[in-house]
């Protein structure tokens, strides 16, 4: 498989992780991309199309290293998540409802040579991003969203999700090409997960069978995430998954068995700056390095867990200082030491900073942008 290629701004000379100033994001290039290796395997063994979703990691050099391991295209969550990944993909999924007409502008203006879908799931959607494409003179199209269980968004009612279809269909600017739904209430341990997917798969054949019989059968079913990634095959009649946190994976995902803690590529570096009260050590990494998503599967305490030390867990946060709880651990840092956090969610963590350093062993090898950060500036 072709190695990660680092873009700018580029390290000159491998250095050591002692001259990055803390907190900063680590990202271990070997691990990742054996988690792009592996999702690329079981893509390819199960004639699946993995669209992967770029929330996590938000940078194109990242990306790229996915297209180079076969992903068809790419997910985004944002028109400039959309119009980032446009200078390295000619595919691109925005599986967000285009509501509003600056957004629904937005997305149409994407570079004509990109081949644009949208999910919806409203009239409201399909009647604004169909005057956009007009608009824009091209053709965007289009998966009808299904709620199959996630009641987030999403179509709840077949007979409206297929009249919706139509109507896609009917719209100057628009062409229909198949269904999609997110698996987000699937969250149990891997193994524990066989009852709420056979309750989905039963959902999704009854779904497939009510478009073919109204002769609007899907071209693509687009499902998938990362807790459910490695069953994703067991689902009837899906073509297409569209995982995201697999590229880096984190301590829920290796709470719920969907990867190992030996998977964990992304890991937010840290300086101990307190050990003044017994107990406990506090960390130059708080909310603003960490996020306060809480933990889910049989470890649910804490907002992260050391790498190093796995009976060690941030247990307390404020805006700059992480607490960690030495109770259970035999270890007594000293001020200066530094550690590495295994986060638990990536995605809230990765959008909290500017670069993000790649490692091979202990040495720093290259950097990128988390180029996707934020909205960005307004196409018009």
């Amino acid at each position: 498989m072709r190695a990660l290629q680092p873009v700018r701004p580029v390290i000159d000379r491998p250095r050591s992780l002692d001259t990055i100033e803390t907190p900063a994001v680590i990202v271990d290039l070997d691990r990742m991309e054996r988690n792009l290796d592996a999702a690329g395997r079981y893509a390819a063994a199960h004639n699946l199309a993995l669209r992967p979703h770029v929330k996590t990691h938000k940078a194109p050099v990242v990306a790229e290293a996915q297209l180079a391991r076969g992903a068809r295209g790419l997910t985004c969550a944002t028109p400039f998540e959309a119009e980032v990944m446009s200078a390295v993909c000619d595919d691109i999924l925005v599986a967000y409802p285009p509501i509003g007409a600056p957004r629904a502008r937005r997305v149409a203006s994407l570079p004509p040579r990109v081949r644009v879908t949208v999910a919806l799931d409203s009239v409201h959607a399909v009647d604004e991003i169909a005057a956009a494409a007009r608009a824009a003179r091209r053709t965007v199209h289009v998966y009808v969203e299904l709620d199959l269980g996630m009641h987030r968004v999403g179509v709840p009612g077949l007979a409206d999700a297929v009249a919706l279809a139509a109507r896609v269909q009917a719209a100057q600017g628009l062409e229909f090409d198949g269904i999609a739904f997110y698996p987000g209430h699937v969250r149990e341990p891997v193994m524990e997960q066989d009852s709420k997917l056979r309750v989905l798969g039963d959902a999704l054949e009854h779904a497939l069978a009510r478009f073919d019989a109204a002769g609007m059968t899907p071209r693509v079913v687009s499902g998938g995430s990362t807790p459910t990634l490695w069953r994703t095959h067991e689902l009837p009649g899906v073509t297409e998954f569209r995982p995201g946190t697999y590229v880096y994976n984190d301590r829920t995902t290796a709470a719920i068995g969907a990867c190992t803690l030996d998977d964990c590529a992304l890991t937010v570096l840290a300086t101990v700056v307190s050990t003044a009260v017994p107990g406990q050590a506090v960390i130059d990494a708080g909310t603003k390095s960490l996020g306060r998503e809480p933990v889910r599967g049989a470890d649910g305490e804490g907002f992260g867990q050391l790498l190093e030390h796995p009976d060690v867990v941030v247990t307390r946060l404020s805006e700059e200082h992480g607490v960690l709880d030495l109770a259970r651990s035999s270890w007594r840092p000293v001020v200066g030491e530094r550690v590495r956090i295994v986060p638990n969610h990536v995605c809230i963590v990765v959008h909290l900073y500017d670069l993000v350093f790649g490692t091979r062993g202990d040495a720093v090898v290259s950097c990128w942008p988390v180029a996707a950060r934020g909205r960005g500036p307004r196409a018009d």
